[in-house]
């Protein structure tokens, strides 16, 4: 007997996710093999933090928003203080997320955080401090879009369950509404 298998699910949006893991790999490679082959730490350090950069804005404003449905930044207001903000699709929307997409960008934005630690530490064990400042800069740019995306995230699943709990008493509200006026 032949048992039919339901399709793997495929990614939703490929490009999106290409370019989300391209910059986050390039800057981890370009560092790692530039050790090798060049001798001038100002080209790897600019090098190095633009693919971060490019990395770091890539995730923030387009993979974010199209892999998982989120989108966060943070502006000054009058008193001087920072304030975070955040969006998130929809209930519905949420819901039709792809869960490959979702596990890559997740996966991805925590990996490349633990890699550039480890990275840190080799630079500290062979006191290299102009290689620990690389990885400084590019270990924050990560460090920034995973405490937004979590927050933003926290943030949507707060928003959900004040909509269902709204939701929840405007429908008992209207039963026993109802339930008194046939009375």
């Amino acid at each position: 007997m032949d048992q039919i298998q339901p399709p793997a699910e495929n990614y939703a949006d490929p490009k999106t996710c290409f370019f989300h893991v391209l910059f986050k790999a390039a800057a981890l490679a370009f560092y790692i093999l530039s050790a090798l082959f060049i001798s001038n730490f100002v080209i790897i350090f600019v090098v190095t933090v633009f693919l971060a950069a490019l990395d770091f804005w890539v995730v923030k404003n387009v993979s974010g928003r199209l892999l998982v449905g989120l989108r966060w930044w943070n502006e000054i207001n009058d008193l001087g203080e920072s304030v975070w903000k955040f969006e998130s699709l929809d209930q519905e929307s949420l819901a039709r997320i792809n869960k490959k997409d979702s596990w890559l960008f997740w996966w991805t934005l925590y990996l490349t955080a633990a890699a550039w630690i480890i990275l840190g530490i080799f630079s500290l064990i062979r006191f290299q401090a102009d290689y620990l400042l690389v990885v400084a800069v590019c270990l924050s740019l990560s460090i920034a879009n995973i405490v937004g995306f979590t927050k933003c995230r926290k943030d949507a699943k707060k928003q959900i369950q004040q909509f269902a709990t709204q939701t929840i008493a405007s429908r008992v509200q209207s039963t026993i509404q109802s339930a008194f006026n046939v009375v």
